[in-house]
Formats: C-alpha cells, sequence, structure tokens
C-alpha cells in the first residue's frame, strides 16, 4: 500500500494492542471504523508515519484551545489545528499524535470510493504544527499525552 502524506487511514488493532499502556485513542466499531487518522511520513525516517487523530467535536475543542490562548498568552498553542473535513469543521488533535509504521497501517479512509481532501493550507498546517511539537518532545516538551519519541524508538527497533 502506498502511504500518502495528507491523506486519512485506519490503524489496525494489533497496534494498540502494543502501545496499550500509551492510552492512546483505540478503535471503535459502530457500524463505522473509527477514529481514522491524518497521515504524513517524518522527514528524516521515512518508516516512521505520524498519525493525528481527528475530532468532530469542533466546539468542545474550540473552548479548549480558547481557554489555553488565555492561559499562555502569546505564546502558540500547539494541540490542535481547526478545519473542515467533508464540509464539517473538524478538529485535528495534534495533542493526540502518534508515530506508527506502514506495518500497522490497516486500510485508507475514503468517501464514495474517492480520497478525503482537505485544503492544502490546513494540510501544511498541520504537518508543520506536528513536527514543531515532535521536535519539542525529542527536547524534553512534551504537548502530546505520552511519549512520542520513546513509541518511534520502540517501532525503529522493531524494524531493526
Amino acid at each position: 500500500m502506498i502511504i500518502e502524506d495528507g491523506k486519512f487511514y485506519f490503524i489496525k488493532d494489533e497496534f494498540f494492542d502494543i502501545f496499550k499502556e500509551y492510552k492512546l485513542m483505540e478503535n471503535k466499531e459502530s457500524g463505522n471504523k473509527r477514529p481514522c487518522y491524518f497521515c504524513f511520513r517524518d522527514r528524516k525516517d521515512k518508516e516512521i508515519i505520524w498519525f493525528v487523530p481527528i475530532s468532530t467535536k469542533y466546539d468542545k475543542y474550540k473552548k479548549i484551545y480558547d481557554n489555553k490562548k488565555i492561559k499562555v498568552g502569546n505564546r502558540p498553542v500547539y494541540n490542535f489545528v481547526f478545519g473542515n473535513v467533508l464540509g464539517k469543521k473538524a478538529v485535528f488533535l495534534i495533542q493526540n499524535i502518534f508515530p506508527t509504521t506502514e506495518k500497522y497501517i490497516a486500510e485508507k479512509y475514503t468517501n464514495s470510493n474517492m480520497d478525503v481532501e482537505i485544503p492544502k493550507i490546513v494540510r501544511d498546517e498541520i504537518i508543520t504544527i506536528s513536527l514543531r511539537v515532535v521536535r519539542l518532545a525529542e527536547e524534553g516538551v512534551h504537548i502530546p499525552f505520552y511519549d512520542v519519541v520513546e513509541m518511534r524508538n520502540i517501532l525503529l527497533k522493531d524494524k531493526n
């Protein structure tokens, strides 16, 4: 399977079994597979693919974002990117980003057999902020709820 930056994919349950102590957002079955994730390849190590969950709980996360903005003042808030997916307001949960590899990708998310597209400006913002969050994690500043650097190292060790 060819994994494309800026597209949406589902993750195999096996991945969540390996990383269960990290308390990631797990797969749910309710007639539809969910969640699906926005993904892009790491810029340094092409084996690693970063996955960002999306949520339709726009108002909930907008309120959290607004409260964080008040608390931090002029500093940036890297937790969320707001946009639209399939004509609906959506939130890309950068705070829940995690790495994986092709081995754990189940399939691409499509709508009516077509790739789901988002505006290039939103896609670029998600990738830029996500990579910033990963760099911060490498420097010891953890925005995600778990250690994404440790997860990445486990996945790379598993590949070798």
